[in-house]
């Protein structure tokens, strides 16, 4: 059996071929693929001379095939067709008829944002699901995997090859605190150190900006409760003499269902970088382009939220240490 170095072939040659079958016609078979004739003919050089035979001939004004380009047309159809439909992009995704179910990492930080995506992705698709896992560096590799479709990463970690990277607006921090707690009428160092804190556990080992400063020299808190969810922080906060400290976007509804305050932290808490992350294989994924794309915008809002809540609650400023 005579065998073909398939390296050595171009598929646009066998695509040619092909037209000229169906058009019988250098000259029509150059207009339906929008090259020139010249092109079209030395195309057809090419492939006779790699084939070892003449292909189509011209007579009586039409090209006529030769036995073998009869039989390897009617080989040839089908396989082009399978190519065809194998690279045709992605069928669109329709949420109405989709029962897929949609994986996110995230830490549980706010009822307000959880609600916010489930409540979209029910109005836009009644039979999709969505999984809500905690954010974890096993996470994470699932991210990579493909198996969770976005996942939230804070902090400067380094993120692990095949993913793709959102950056979203870095989080600013403050403290929190309940209606007539005594650590506000002298709020600062000293205050901050006294009362306990509630902090919150997010499940990766991702650290807080807080958290940074607490492990080199600086000031340190004392924690009084660890809690694994941010749906507790706010109630914690209002009925403890705890203070917490983390962005707005955590508990944004609690300032105005418990009437919580807010205050400057009285040491210095850098911005804290916020990335989405998905898996680099899936970019063209339509339905997770449409999950991604809800995620990143209920987030977007529900940070804008938080911030101009602050705003309307207004910020204590923390007494600054006297310089000497």
């Amino acid at each position: 059996m005579n065998e073909i170095d398939l390296s050595q072939i171009d598929l646009n040659l066998l695509v040619t071929l092909d037209v000229l079958m169906r058009e019988g016609s250098v000259t029509l078979a150059a207009k339906r693929l929008g090259r020139t004739q010249s092109a079209v003919s030395h195309a057809l050089g090419r492939l006779r001379e790699q084939l070892g035979d003449p292909l189509m001939v011209k007579a009586g004004g039409r090209m006529s095939p030769s036995p073998f380009a009869v039989k390897l047309a009617a080989d040839l159809r089908p396989i082009l067709q399978n190519i065809q439909r194998v690279i045709a992009p992605p069928e669109p995704f329709d949420p109405r008829a989709s029962q897929r179910t949609f994986r996110i990492a995230s830490p549980h930080i706010s009822t307000a944002l959880m609600t916010g995506i489930i409540a979209q992705v029910q109005r836009e698709a009644p039979n999709v699901t969505v999984e809500w896992l905690n954010a974890s560096n096993e996470g994470i590799a699932a991210v990579a995997a493909g198996l969770i479709d976005i996942g939230e990463l804070g902090g400067t970690t380094a993120i692990p090859e095949g993913l793709e990277v959102f950056q979203g607006r870095p989080w600013t921090w403050f403290t929190y605190a309940r209606k007539n707690h005594p650590a506000i009428d002298d709020w600062g160092l000293e205050a901050w150190t006294k009362w306990p804190h509630l902090k919150l556990r997010i499940g990766n080992d991702v650290p807080s900006p807080v958290e940074e400063i607490a492990r080199g020299d600086g000031p340190q808190r004392r924690i009084g409760a660890w809690v694994n969810s941010g749906f507790a922080v706010a109630p914690l906060v209002a009925g403890t003499d705890m203070l917490a400290t983390l962005p707005p976007i955590g508990i944004r509804e609690g300032l105005t269902q418990y009437g919580l305050r807010v205050l400057e932290p009285p040491i210095p808490v850098p911005p804290m970088p916020v990335r989405f992350l998905w898996s680099a294989r899936l970019r063209n994924d339509p339905g997770g382009h449409w999950f991604r794309t809800i995620v990143l915008g209920v987030f977007a809002e529900e940070q804008r939220k938080g911030e101009a809540a602050v705003q309307k609650v207004g910020v204590i400023k923390a007494k600054r240490p006297r310089r000497k």
